[in-house]
């Protein structure tokens, strides 16, 4: 490979990196089902979260508790930056 043709490479890979960091950044949430059959959760954290449908329900029912335990105790939460 020449010089330019290098060069011309790496361009693309940053560009192709930066995308991909772009992407992951803000709310990249994505779901799946998993092989077991459960709802896998994709970007939260490096791991997806992973959980049957009958688990997920319950906490999307518990939403409002969730919701005020974490205003009732925002000082002692911790935020990822």
């Amino acid at each position: 490979m020449s010089d330019e043709d290098l060069k011309a490479e790496i361009e693309r890979l940053r560009a192709e990196n930066d995308k991909l960091k772009n992407k992951s950044g803000g709310r990249g949430l994505s779901l799946k089902v998993s092989e077991k059959g459960g709802l896998s959760l994709y970007g939260m954290g490096r791991f997806p979260v992973t959980l049957y449908k009958e688990q997920w329900r319950k906490i999307i029912e518990m939403a409002p508790e969730i919701e005020a335990f974490i205003q009732a105790n925002d000082g002692a939460l911790k935020t990822k930056e």
